[in-house]
C-alpha cells in the first residue's frame, strides 16, 4: 500500500505578484524551495487563506533571496497580491516509511522571509 503523505510545506507565503499572461505556475522564491525540498516543476497544492480557493499547479523557481510568490497563468485569477498561501507538496510512501517521516515546514513573516522552521 502506498500513502501520499506531506513532504514540504510554506505556510503563510504572501502573493507578490499575479501574471495573468504567463504560461501557468506559481513562482517561488528558489533559496525557499531548496530549503523545504520543492522541485522546480514539482506540483504543489495552494490553499488561498483570504479566499479560500485552492488549486494545483507546479512550482517554478524564482530569484533566490527575492520573497518572490507569484501566481501566474489561470491561477492568477483565484488570488492577487497580498493574498496568504500555504503551498503544499506531497510524496507517495509506505506505511513503514511514512512512520518516521517529517514533513519540512517554513512558515514566512514580512517579506516573505522565514521566520520558523521545522524538519528542515
Amino acid at each position: 500500500m502506498q500513502l501520499q503523505i506531506l513532504k514540504s510545506k510554506i505556510h503563510r507565503a504572501r502573493v507578490t505578484d499575479a501574471s495573468l499572461d504567463y504560461e501557468g505556475s506559481l513562482t517561488i522564491d528558489r533559496a525557499i524551495m531548496e530549503k523545504i525540498g520543492i522541485f522546480p516543476y514539482e506540483k504543489v497544492l495552494c490553499g488561498n487563506m483570504a479566499n479560500g480557493n485552492r488549486f494545483e499547479t507546479y512550482a517554478i523557481a524564482g530569484e533566490p533571496g527575492s520573497g518572490v510568490i507569484c501566481l501566474n497563468g489561470a491561477v492568477a485569477r483565484l488570488g492577487k497580491k497580498g493574498d496568504l498561501l500555504t503551498i503544499m507538496t506531497f510524496a507517495r510512501m509506505t506505511p513503514e516509511e511514512a512512520r518516521n517521516f517529517k514533513p519540512r515546514v517554513v512558515v514566512l513573516g514580512e517579506d516573505n522571509r522565514i521566520i520558523s522552521e521545522r524538519g528542515t
